[in-house]
């Protein structure tokens, strides 16, 4: 399963998105869950994977949505805790750049930090994958 976070707000983002879909090809399950992931997690057998895109998407929707962040990451690990299933987060590093300049550029990177951190400490497995080439940062890679 394909557990999508993203929005559609513009073309450049529908095309974006069914360039993603095509790309997967038909043996995809795609549900798209902007807010609330826990709903699909719980509903996993143990026979199932789902890839979550993005960690990063989701949380800019909460934060967009003036959301709590401490109370949408908290239901978010209670729902991994208790998928059956095995479920692969793709999350962005925002850190490594520049301080941006307004304030919630700078609360979002440092949520997106701190989301990162709490997903690294509950997985069993971490690679971090830059430029195409993955570091295993935590765990085995296979």
């Amino acid at each position: 399963m394909y557990l999508a976070t993203s929005q559609v707000f513009d073309r450049e983002m529908r095309e974006k998105i069914d360039l993603h879909v095509a790309r997967r090809g038909s043996g995809w399950r795609t549900v798209e869950a902007h807010l609330d992931l826990g709903a699909v997690l719980t509903e996993l057998g143990e026979a199932d994977v789902c890839l979550i895109d993005c960690a990063t998407m989701w949380l800019s929707n909460h934060l967009l949505a003036e959301n709590d962040l401490v109370e949408a990451q908290a239901a978010l690990f209670s729902a991994l805790r208790a998928c059956k299933g095995e479920v692969v987060v793709v999350s962005n590093e925002v850190g490594q750049g520049i301080v941006p300049e307004n304030a919630l550029a700078r609360r979002f990177r440092e949520a997106q930090g701190r989301l990162n951190i709490a997903l690294a400490a509950q997985a069993d497995r971490v690679v971090h994958v830059v430029a195409g080439l993955p570091r295993t940062l935590k765990g085995d890679l296979q």
